[in-house]
């Protein structure tokens, strides 16, 4: 018999997941390097612009005093005399280093290195004055440069005026710092690097103690652990202790709601069973069959509510049930009720396979579905447990199958059976209530009841389907 078609459905677009906190720490850390380590390169870089730019002024002016004015001296007449030997520096041409004398009378001196050079943006400086600046655009290219005014004074005759000017151009100062910037920048993306590094494994560690929380309430959840064990720091205590609390609360309302309904149980079944017997005992026939069917009907729907509302349904910390010992339980006691039949039942269930839910609630599954295969099978029934994990979820999905080599169910009718208070065959003994039972547990955990043929016994197949949390 095929098992009905399944039904399209359309999902929305899942909503993007937000980042972990570790991400974001990361991510921030990042950021807020990043803009530190820059800031601190364009301020050392900055700084040492300005730091070279002192070493160069200092510098020009040394060779300006030292190389310049000391071999510079002017005759009896005023007139100024080039200097007598220059350094080396000063006499190869494209040395990048140039000086020149501006005096009275259009006096005009180059050194060998500036020759072809045109300075005519340097004017003459009283004595005494100092001037340093750059970088001034040339025909040569842009230039950094010290001049001074001097006065060489002689006894009994007036003073030689003159401006001696020592250059250099720009390319050497930023040769020197763009080595400096590249090398600052390597280091500083280096520092960066590691910085992160050691920012991640903090971070890492800093989280031990959630990352111990999610593992625990994994467990919980799982049934392998009732509490949050775990010692955690001052700032995670509070919570742990209000979820240790939540947890039992939850499970002691559950327990308490239990027990009231075993109590009301027990409290309707008492008067329908008095006014059951009496009934039997009274004379008036159909009187007292009439008020039995009633009766029975009651009882039918007390058992029926009182089963739906026992139900516990999902449950976030759930134990875990293992299904194999109690499978065989109840088998047991079904081989004793149905012993006429001698029934094989068989069994094909996974290793570790577990019900996270209440006891109840599994026995009240299985039951119904392996009775129900009991009724309608010839001498073989069987019953399939296999989990099925997802990645990324706790608790694998679960899938219990129960299967008979009866007459089967057909398509038409799967419906009609899944109701509450029918059944497959009116001479079969039974109020048609176990099957609608299964459903509201299947429906309470999430699940999904189906129906179909045995492809190995060829009667019906029961299929439960829970799915993974």
């Amino acid at each position: 018999m095929p098992s009905p078609a399944p039904t399209a459905t359309t999902s929305e677009p899942a909503a993007r997941r937000p980042l972990s906190l570790a991400a974001r720490s990361a991510i921030t850390t990042g950021f807020v390097l990043a803009a530190f380590l820059g800031l601190v390169g364009v301020v050392m870089s900055v700084t040492k612009q300005q730091s070279a730019l002192n070493n160069l002024q200092g510098q020009l002016r040394d060779a300006a005093i030292t190389d310049i004015i000391t071999h510079t001296d002017a005759n009896r007449d005023g007139r100024l005399l080039p200097p007598d030997s220059p350094p080396q520096k000063f006499s190869q041409p494209g040395s990048g280093l140039y000086a020149v004398i501006l005096g009275p009378d259009g006096y005009h001196w180059e050194s060998t290195s500036a020759i072809g050079h045109d300075f005519r943006f340097l004017k003459p400086l009283p004595a005494g004055e100092q001037v340093f600046t750059g970088p001034v655009d040339t025909r040569m290219g842009r230039l950094y440069y010290y001049a001074i005014g001097v006065a060489f004074d002689f006894p009994g005759r007036k003073s030689t005026p003159a401006t001696i000017m020592v250059a250099q151009t720009e390319q050497q100062l930023e040769g020197e710092n763009a080595v400096y910037r590249r090398t600052l920048a390597l280091w500083l993306s280096v520092l960066g690097v590691m910085l992160i590094v050691l920012q991640l494994l903090l971070l890492r560690w800093s989280l031990t103690p959630l990352r111990k929380v999610a593992s625990e309430m994994s467990q919980v959840e799982r049934g392998d652990s009732d509490h949050l064990d775990s010692q955690y720091p001052l700032e995670l205590t509070g919570l742990t202790e209000r979820i240790n609390a939540f947890i039992d609360s939850e499970r002691e309302q559950r327990t308490r709601y239990r027990h009231t309904l075993a109590d009301l149980a027990h409290s309707l079944k008492t008067p329908l069973a008095v006014i059951r017997s009496q009934l039997e005992s009274a004379s008036d026939e159909s009187t007292r069959r009439g008020v039995l069917d009633q009766v029975r009907r009651m009882d039918e729907l007390v058992a029926y509510q009182l089963a739906r509302a026992a139900t516990s349904g999902r449950q976030t910390f759930a134990i875990a049930v293992p299904i194999a010992s109690h499978a065989e339980d109840l088998v047991q006691s079904l081989e004793k009720v149905y012993a006429a039949k001698n029934v094989l039942c068989e069994f094909d269930i996974a290793d570790g396979a577990s019900f996270h839910g209440e006891l109840n609630d599994l026995l009240e599954l299985m039951g119904n579905l392996l009775e129900n295969a009991f009724k309608w099978t010839r001498h073989h029934v069987l019953l399939v447990v296999q989990k099925q994990p997802q990645p990324g979820r706790g608790r694998p999905g679960l899938l219990i199958s129960v299967e008979d080599d009866g007459p089967g169910i057909a398509a038409d009718k799967i419906e009609k059976v899944l109701q509450r208070g029918v059944r497959g065959d009116e001479r079969v003994q039974g109020h048609g209530i176990g099957l609608s039972i299964v459903q509201d547990i299947v429906r309470a955990y999430r699940g999904e009841l189906t129906v179909d043929r045995s492809p190995d016994l060829g009667g019906a197949r029961f299929s439960v389907t829970l799915p993974p949390e």
